[in-house]
């Protein structure tokens, strides 16, 4: 009977974290309210990180 070869899984290297989002896909933005003067709100909300799209990986260039 022949013997076994042993076989070794290749392994896809960790992809690196997005610099602008830091690996969770959504930062943070502040907003505009009011009627006729808008003016920024002290308030923040999230938005989709347009570097990785939401990703968290930095984008293969």
């Amino acid at each position: 009977m022949a013997a076994r070869k042993t076989t070794t899984r290749k392994t896809s290297p960790k992809p690196k974290p997005c610099p602008d989002c830091k690996n969770a896909g959504q930062t943070s933005e502040t907003f505009q309210v009011g009627g006729r003067t808008k003016h920024d709100s002290a308030h923040k909300q999230e938005a989709l990180c347009l570097t990785c799209w939401g990703t968290g990986e930095a984008p293969a260039t």
